[in-house]
């Protein structure tokens, strides 16, 4: 059966989140906070390493006390909000006004970085009369984000988990955003880079093709099969 419409993850597929040292130097700056260079360095990778930024790295270990709330962080803004910055304070920082606003700088569209074939792609999608559904686990709205970026035009609709209060790989997501486009699972394709997430959507019945979760830099061409795949 032809695909006539693709599905797409956001963080890791169709944009990418900044480094954790220019996550910082951006809190830092609108907090009014004085971090010399070293110290900059040193703090941000702390925080990678706990996990902190959402879109980045996953913790190295999730404390005990957000285990739970980890498992369950993309069902609800509130729960991304609590582990986020619950993992933050993992890290002593020296302004308590810090854990906040690095959680809101994460929201920014400045914050985060389109592929450099993700326009390309959605536009061809969008001259093949392909539907376009954006499915993320997440805890926040995205849709600005696309707005600033100049992609919103190709994005036919946006499913995002803590709308729903379900996170993929459970079906039930992929089955709302197949019938946002109005089509037949066997009709998408999902496009994602995790596979145990992503991949869920092949329990629906979608055709799964994975891409690399690398930063922007070092992933010029990883969207461009999709359009190879639909023909």
């Amino acid at each position: 059966m032809a695909i006539k419409g693709v599905l797409f993850d956001f963080s890791g597929t169709l944009m990418r989140i900044e480094s954790a040292d220019s996550w910082l130097r951006a809190a830092a700056e609108r907090t009014g906070t004085v971090l010399d260079e070293a110290e900059l360095v040193t703090v941000a990778a702390a925080l990678e390493a706990a996990g902190a930024l959402p879109g980045g790295s996953a913790p190295t270990s999730v404390p005990p006390e957000l285990a739970e709330l980890w498992r369950v962080r993309d069902v609800d803004a509130s729960h991304h909000r609590d582990l986020y910055t619950g993992l933050a304070r993992q890290v002593a920082l020296p302004d308590p006004e810090l854990y906040d606003a690095l959680y809101e700088r994460h929201w920014q569209p400045a914050a985060w970085h389109p592929y450099p074939d993700t326009a390309a792609v959605l536009r061809g999608l969008s001259e093949r009369n392909v539907g376009v559904v954006v499915v993320s686990n997440i805890g926040w709205d995205v849709r600005p984000v696309f707005r600033a970026h100049g992609l919103a035009g190709w994005v036919d609709a946006f499913v995002l988990s803590y709308e729903h209060g379900v996170q993929k790989p459970d079906p039930r997501l992929f089955r709302i955003a197949c019938d946002a486009l109005g089509l037949a699972p066997e009709q998408v394709l999902m496009v994602g880079d995790d596979a145990r997430a992503d991949g869920g959507a092949a329990a629906l019945g979608c055709a799964v093709h994975l891409v690399d979760h690398r930063p922007v830099d070092q992933r010029p061409e990883g969207l461009l099969p999709v359009l190879r795949l639909i023909g």
